[in-house]
């Protein structure tokens, strides 16, 4: 997928190097739904099962975030037609807010949500891989390392009186971990409107797919967990090092291996999806001139950002170095929702700041309203529950504004930096055989917007 574009041609004129109009409706939809069911079902309902303390419980929380994931894909759906740029929340952000704002949440996805995820996707790849080699234990630390690497019948217990036998009392703070642990799994939501400016026309094809999709994903996930539950004891779930290999032995018998098989195949696709997508974030971070402007370049030949595909993976795998798999989910939850949150801010504020621009979508305010209330309290209560986690997590976005001013807002450098800078473009242009697009898709799309405020801004 990151690979597939080709360079385009201008009707009777030469063929020119920029992104290409190429993802249709049923792409979109594969890319949302990709993107979501990567790794996440497989690894979430242990953690959301610990936390809640009943199986019931733990189903309705499946239920809850397939919902918010609703809420806010529909906010997401008329941001995106109304501003139809790729880069997701950075671009939306970066337009009502101003370029600091922006920046601290491209220097947050950069830094740590979409490392982070792609770490995860590939940690439980290789953790799948290996559980057949060792059943009876933990895989080694550094096999799942090195593996990671080279990928970049219990009916009874859904009764409603074994259901919701909770076998400890879960408080307000353990319930928001238990969404953040399944807000995991539903992230990925909001990664089409990463690629706006690649969708064949993405006033219908945008909130299509986001409408096919997830319901869909919902659908898919509350009864993948009902499947877990009626093959599996909550202990033995709580037990188990991987959720879908123990399900397959359960009832499988010889052939279980089709298990950790299809898994290792399910989260080999999504972090083909992850790289797609967070690529062109980093695309388009440099091209508002947030990131070094050798990110902005794409292959002259296969169209694609080559030099922010390397950087993403670079920064997966140092991520993949350090802290277990929950720990990371933790992180990533809350700062994602954190964004979220951010981005439906920014809803609001356009709606009164420019009522009369053009909006194909025009969402009812207390679709936005009702998500942030529960933002809001998923946001307070992680932090009571989890105030290192969390405070760590905005430590690290605020490292940004430092580094904005160093390396955005500061204009008269000194003129050995510039010319380091210079030679390390022009090396990284010959070494990935990349150059600027001679055009962007967005400058062809008929949809009107608001231009974007200067990067210092």
């Amino acid at each position: 997928m990151a690979g597939g574009e080709q360079r385009g041609e201008r009707p009777g004129g030469p063929a020119r190097v920029a992104l290409q109009k190429e993802i249709g409706l049923g792409s979109a939809c594969a890319i949302i739904i990709g993107n979501i069911i990567g790794s996440g079902i497989f690894i979430s309902p242990k953690g959301v099962l610990e936390h809640t303390g009943s199986v019931g419980l733990a189903l309705i929380i499946w239920v809850l975030g397939g919902g918010v994931a609703a809420l806010g894909s529909l906010c997401y759906a008329e941001l995106g037609v109304t501003i139809p740029k790729s880069g997701g929340d950075y671009s939306y952000v970066t337009e009502i807010f101003g370029g600091l704002a922006g920046f601290l949440l491209l220097w947050s996805a950069v830094l740590i949500m979409y490392p982070t995820s792609l770490a995860v996707i590939a940690l439980t790849f290789s953790n799948y891989v290996l559980q057949p080699v060792f059943p009876n234990c933990i895989p080694p630390y550094n096999a799942s390392r090195i593996l990671s690497m080279v990928c970049l019948r219990n009916y009874e217990e859904l009764t409603p009186s074994k259901a919701f036998n909770f076998w400890m009392t879960p408080s307000v703070g353990h319930l928001a971990l238990a969404f953040l642990q399944g807000s995991f799994a539903f992230s990925g939501w909001n990664f089409l409107n990463y690629v706006t400016e690649e969708l064949v026309d993405p006033r219908r094809n945008l909130p299509r797919a986001i409408f096919i999709s997830i319901p869909l994903v919902t659908f898919v996930y509350t009864f993948t967990n009902i499947a877990y539950f009626t093959a599996m004891s909550p202990q033995e779930l709580l037990s188990s090092n991987a959720v879908a290999v123990t399900f397959g032995e359960k009832l499988l018998g010889y052939f279980s291996w089709v298990m950790p098989v299809s898994v290792a195949l399910s989260t080999f696709g999504g972090i083909n999806g992850y790289l797609f997508t967070s690529s062109r974030l980093c695309f388009s971070g440099a091209r508002e001139g947030h990131l070094p402007s050798l990110l902005a370049m794409i292959h002259v030949k296969h169209c694609t950002p080559i030099p922010a595909l390397l950087v993403c993976c670079l920064a997966t795998l140092i991520i993949m170095l350090v802290g277990d798999t929950y720990t990371l989910i933790n992180y990533v939850s809350f700062i994602n929702y954190l964004c979220y949150g951010v981005t439906i801010i920014g809803l609001i504020v356009l709606r009164w700041k420019k009522p009369k621009i053009f909006r194909p979508i025009k969402v009812n305010l207390l679709i936005p309203v009702t998500y942030l209330a529960f933002w809001a309290f998923l946001l307070i209560f992680s932090i009571y529950s989890e105030p290192v986690v969390c405070g760590v997590g905005l430590i690290i976005i605020l490292t940004g504004v430092p580094v904005f001013f160093l390396g955005v807002y500061w204009r008269n450098k000194p003129k050995c930096v510039n010319r380091l800078t210079e030679s390390v473009t022009c090396w990284g242009q010959k070494l990935c055989f990349v150059v600027y697009p001679q055009d962007g898709v967005a400058e062809e799309d008929e949809v009107p917007a608001a231009r974007s405020h200067p990067a210092g801004q």
